[in-house]
């Protein structure tokens, strides 16, 4: 039982107490864990190591070859310090066994001299290097012989470190820690759960993923611990989706024959798979449960119409719409395209950052009287100054850009409003079910008569010429074309908005005065104004400008028929969905439309990637290998999803995650609330993984 002072505290608290309760963590080492996501014993437990290094193979010195992983048993033969002729301390050891000798070195642990004193036997694990023609070890892992084996001849866990913290340290505190807490540590699921999915005892998983036996331990342990993750998941979606059905909301008695009559009005005929949607959406409006659904399509399928009609429903029912986008440009293209379709028969304004002042007071004046019946913006839908008389249908697009407290946000702006969100960002099913159970699904899998098929280039840098070559030929035709500048990496992309900014500039001074001097140019970037990218996306819409050179938000939000080249520099430093996207911006004439990507790098992911997207022009089955390549996390932004961090699950394991919404279901047939007594630690466990996380859809 635990002695001293700190440890009975720990034990008091549980996995909740701080880190600073274990022996030999002070204040500055738990500054240092903060650093890596830890601040309690639950967060040590759960620092899983990244991978593992295998030196289970023991062989005798004269066995060793070269470039293997191995161990050895050996005894110091000598020892000393040196200087290298840079300077700096180098510690080495020759060391031998019945069969051989063989000299290791330690770089920069000059203090080695007062452990491994000649006669010393210890292990050694590690990587077989040759120096001069003989075989050598360069700072492998060691152990005395006579103490239990952490560093050496096993699976050995490698974690993800920070500055100041070694492996070896983490895996003497670490290994304390699972040995104490894992036998004390309950287990959340009960045995209806753990029992027909054939899962390994909780303490059992996390005692074998820190420190596992062999590999079959550790995959029964991340076995476990994956299928924990996507349960909770399933279960806080399941919560939620019951949390908003059992609201009562309002019915919206419209008439359908004028819905139809907007419809047929229509230049062009809605395919089935909108009219499908729209149907069930309708149905929606109709009930007195709030509708919870996801809009999916392609780009161009053509959600905004759909959108549209389900407004025209809401507002003949006497509701308002509030119809949010992510960025500016996309929110003044819709608020074009709802006023196109609806014309007359809306009140329709637009309110972005970029509305001057007295516009906003304006704006609100006429939502908070109701003599607006739609408004299209921005977050800036959700300020404090925005009241509506009526909120009875939000529609928000791209609705992953948007964090889960902003939606949250407008929807408290009426009293249990419908809620349709789009995405034209093709989430594959086996993500939708998970991210978005708690929504309806609708899907929009066809496209309008007359949509070009893309065709689409992967180049080498060496090609740009030709790629400039094509652009000219396609301007001398009477067509237009974009030009995309590289991004910066998404982890980047906050601090190096400028840098983004300055390369589009430079970029387009280049094209202007080098490669197209008798072309008409424009710039497009994020840092404009919002009536100079309205301005630069009239020209190039009107015809003006032949070329539009642009970051990414060219991304969404402009339809213009005539463009057909779509050039996208860097195009290796985009996921394969937003390249998707760029490349739907070309194509919406009746003329051939053609994709050029140049890479300025690239290495097995990227090319991987290009080489799907010259090969795929089907969005679902893109976004189908782009989530397979890059982890559900990059795919969208964890955070900005709603997901919890997710340590040890991949939802791309089909498998496991149909495993665990079955038994989530099962479950949560039996017992909605988590009442039952069996399942209270379940339900702490529920609230603690999506803490604070409310509104996950």
């Amino acid at each position: 039982p635990p002695s001293r002072p700190r440890e009975q505290a720990a034990a008091r608290l549980g996995l909740s107490a701080p880190v600073t309760t274990l022996s030999g963590i002070k204040e500055a080492f738990a500054e240092k864990f903060a650093r890596l996501g830890v601040t309690t014993i639950r967060d040590l437990l759960q620092l899983f190591p990244r991978r593992y290094d295998d030196f289970r193979r023991l062989k005798l010195i004269g066995q060793l070859e070269y470039g293997e992983e191995v161990t050895i048993i050996a005894t110091v033969w000598e020892a000393g310090v040196r200087r290298t002729r840079g300077g700096a301390q180098m510690f080495q050891a020759v060391l031998s066994d019945d069969s051989g000798v063989i000299q290791c070195t330690w770089f920069n642990q000059a203090y080695l001299l007062d452990k491994l004193t000649r006669g010393t036997q210890i292990v050694i694990s590690g990587r077989v290097e040759e120096y001069m023609g003989r075989l050598t070890f360069q700072n492998p892992e060691w152990e005395p012989l006579d103490k239990e084996l952490l560093h050496t001849a096993r699976l050995v866990p490698v974690y993800p470190l920070t500055e100041g913290i070694t492996n070896r340290w983490l895996r003497r505190v670490m290994k304390r820690v699972v040995e104490y807490w894992t036998p004390r540590v309950a287990d959340h699921l009960p045995a209806s759960v753990t029992q027909p999915a054939h899962l390994a005892d909780l303490g059992m998983a996390l005692r074998q993923v820190h420190f596992p036996e062999d590999w079959d331990d550790l995959n029964r342990a991340r076995k476990r611990l994956a299928f924990d993750e996507l349960f909770l998941i399933q279960m806080g979606v399941l919560i939620q989706r019951q949390a908003w059905r059992s609201e009562q909301g309002r019915a919206l008695e419209f008439d359908l024959a004028a819905v139809e009559q907007l419809v047929a009005g229509l230049p062009y005929l809605l395919t089935a798979a909108q009219r499908h949607a729209l149907d069930e959406i309708l149905a929606d409006l109709r009930q007195a449960v709030p509708m919870n659904r996801l809009l999916q399509g392609d780009v161009g399928s053509g959600k905004t119409v759909v959108a549209a009609a389900a407004a025209w429903a809401a507002m003949q029912a006497g509701a308002q719409v509030a119809f949010m986008a992510p960025t500016e440009i996309l929110a003044e293209q819709h608020a074009r395209t709802m006023a196109n379709i609806l014309g007359e028969r809306a009140t329709l304004r637009l309110l972005t950052g970029s509305t001057p002042e007295a516009e906003k007071q304006m704006i609100y004046g006429e939502l908070a009287e109701g003599k607006a019946n739609i408004v299209v913006g921005t977050h800036a839908l959700i300020q404090a100054g925005v009241v509506f008389h009526d909120l009875g249908l939000i529609v928000i697009d791209e609705q992953h850009r948007f964090g889960v407290q902003q939606r949250a946000a407008l929807r408290q702006k009426g009293y249990l409003p419908h809620v349709l969100v789009m995405t034209a960002t093709p989430i594959p099913r086996t993500l939708a079910l998970t991210l978005y159970g708690d929504l309806d699904l609708s899907l929009i899998n066809e496209m309008p008569p007359g949509r070009q098929k893309i065709e689409t280039h992967w180049l080498f840098p060496t090609e740009r010429e030709r790629a400039y070559t094509f652009v000219r030929s396609q301007v001398s035709k009477g067509h237009q074309a974009f030009i995309i500048c590289p991004l910066v990496k998404e982890s980047e992309k906050l601090k190096a908005r400028d840098m983004e900014v300055k390369s589009a500039v430079e970029e387009y001074k280049r094209l202007k005065q080098e490669i197209f001097p008798q072309l008409r140019l424009g710039l497009l970037h994020g840092r404009m104004k919002g009536e100079e990218k309205e301005a630069t996306m009239g020209q190039f819409a009107r015809g003006e400008l032949d070329v539009l050179v642009s970051t990414s938000v060219v991304e969404v939000g402009i339809d213009v028929p005539n463009a057909t080249v779509m050039l996208v520099e860097g195009a290796n430093r985009f996921g394969l969905s937003q390249l998707h996207q760029f490349r739907g911006r070309v194509g919406r004439g009746t003329a051939p439309a053609f994709c050029l990507l140049l890479a300025d790098s690239g290495n097995a992911t990227s090319d991987e990637r290009l080489s799907a997207i010259e090969t795929i022009s089907d969005g679902f089955a893109l976004a189908e290998k782009d989530l397979e390549l890059r982890g559900p996390g990059e795919f969208f932004g964890t955070r900005q999803s709603g997901l919890p961090d997710l340590r040890m699950a991949k939802v791309t394991d089909v498998n496991l995650l149909e495993l665990a919404r079955a038994q989530a279901e099962k479950l949560f047939r039996a017992d909605p609330g988590l009442k039952a007594p069996e399942h209270q630690l379940l339900a702490e466990r529920v609230n603690r993984f999506w803490s604070g996380e409310g509104d996950i859809s």
